[in-house]
């Protein structure tokens, strides 16, 4: 073998490791191939190697867009928000309790109907088309989704229920749990995250009821839409609408960071609310976001059977809010099974002032990788390889080059790569092995070229 060629076998051997394949070898034709086989001798296949994959119980066929990693099933059914003594399981308690606390029906029973356990399997209708997501909108994307086929994804967000559970005659509802997005390697991305949606209609007695002789008001028109309302709404169900919308998400501001907190609402676009905006507040001097919302298309209450009826709707991602409300630096120590992690949380009153306390402080690893890539080369491809290999030990991923060669037109990427075990001590030779796995796979799934 030339010095080349051993470098790359010494990949190949990394990548077969920490993947369960087996290697086998036959005579070599030339010296410019180096034909191998490799079996996998694991039971968990990557999307492409199976006619099948099965979640939670139920099996779906693969085709040319399946794109789902081992990594990613092996998150599923793992419901964080319902473990007791978990962060996001307290968010979601002083959430849930704002709700239940000031808003109730006229049997004095909570208004919001709560559901934290529906399947992140849902079809692309339900994803999509539901919420009037354009057919060319990124979010479409396979760089950005992740699918089990051309007909079934993983949820990209808790609003693809939102159509569903109206057409069951549901007119305020809260629903939690995990969704999917392929996204970029750091301390506040990860593919696997939770949120929550909530959605209240409402009837003209109903959005009107403080004005109490409702019979002067109207409420649908067949106008023109602007910045400030959509085509069947008047500008008053409109206004009416915002104002109920902001008054409620301003004091679950209050409930969750306290009376003091400065917001700010900042004008949006969202395909299935208008007018939208987001929520920020002031925090450590800082503007965050904490929440999308706005004004439900009166297109899908209509597809929904839900024509006579006006509504709003807000999503927020819990991850995001635990984050600061309790200092958490990483969003992978959501993941941790640590009882150094857990037992931080393990209060029953979720109002309970918790600040978390580090329990390991590991020193990273940093390698870096530099390589053509092709023309089709996709950032969050390289970034799903990285995980699928890495998992919770890569930290950070960081592109720190472009380069372009100035003859060929070839295109380079420079990557710098963190890895830090958050429990234990992460040796060098641990790292350099998940770093070679991660440059062979990149070779042969993505067709890079290691500079």
């Amino acid at each position: 073998f030339s010095c080349e060629e051993k470098m790359m076998w010494k990949r190949i051997q990394c990548f077969a490791k920490l993947n369960g394949y087996h290697i086998y070898l036959w005579e070599r034709q030339s010296s410019l191939s180096l034909p191998i086989s490799l079996s996998r001798k694991y039971s968990v296949k990557t999307s492409c190697d199976v006619d099948t994959l099965t979640v939670l119980g139920n099996s779906y066929n693969t085709d040319k867009i399946t794109n789902v990693t081992p990594k990613i099933l092996e998150k599923m059914g793992k419901n964080l928000h319902c473990k007791h003594n978990h962060p996001l399981n307290l968010i979601t308690r002083r959430i849930e309790n704002y709700f239940n606390n000031n808003y109730r029906n006229n049997w004095r029973a909570p208004m919001f109907s709560k559901f934290d356990r529906i399947s992140p399997v849902v079809t692309l209708t339900q994803n999509f088309d539901s919420l009037l997501v354009p057919s060319d909108h990124p979010s479409r994307a396979l760089s950005e989704s992740y699918y089990l086929n051309s007909e079934y994804m993983l949820r990209a967000h808790t609003s693809a229920h939102q159509s569903d559970l109206i057409k069951q005659g549901l007119d305020a509802f809260l629903v939690l749990g995990d969704v999917y997005r392929r996204d970029t390697v750091d301390a506040s991305h990860y593919p696997v995250f939770h949120q929550m949606e909530g959605v209240r209609l409402f009837s003209k007695q109903e959005l009107f009821s403080h004005l109490g002789d409702t019979s002067r008001v109207t409420f649908f028109e067949n106008g023109s839409r602007d910045a400030t309302k959509q085509e069947r709404h008047t500008i008053e169900t409109s206004l009416c609408l915002e104002e109920n919308l902001k008054n409620t998400l301003r004091n679950l501001a209050n409930n969750l960071f306290g009376d003091d907190v400065e917001m700010q609402w900042v004008d949006a676009y969202f395909p299935f609310t208008h007018p939208s905006w987001e929520l920020e507040i002031k925090y450590q001097g800082e503007w965050l976001e904490v929440l999308g919302c706005g004004i439900v298309e009166q297109e899908i209450l209509s597809s929904a059977g839900a024509d006579s009826r006006v509504g709003w709707a807000f999503g927020l991602g819990l991850e995001r809010l635990a984050m600061r409300l309790y200092s958490i630096p990483d969003i992978r120590l959501f993941w941790s099974e640590d009882s150094r992690f857990l037992d931080q949380f393990n209060v029953e009153d979720p109002n309970t002032k918790i600040t978390y306390k580090p329990f390991s402080k590991q020193s990273p690893v940093i390698n870096d990788v530099s390589f053509w890539v092709p023309d089709d080369f996709s950032e969050n491809d390289f970034y799903d390889i990285v995980r699928n290999i890495g998992g919770d030990i890569v930290e950070n991923v960081e592109l720190f080059d472009n380069f372009v060669h100035p003859k060929t037109k070839r295109k380079s990427k420079a990557y710098r790569i963190t890895y830090r075990h958050m429990e234990r001590s992460l040796t060098k030779r641990e790292a350099n092995e998940i770093h070679s796995g991660i440059v062979a796979a990149g070779v042969q799934q993505l067709g890079i070229q290691e500079r």
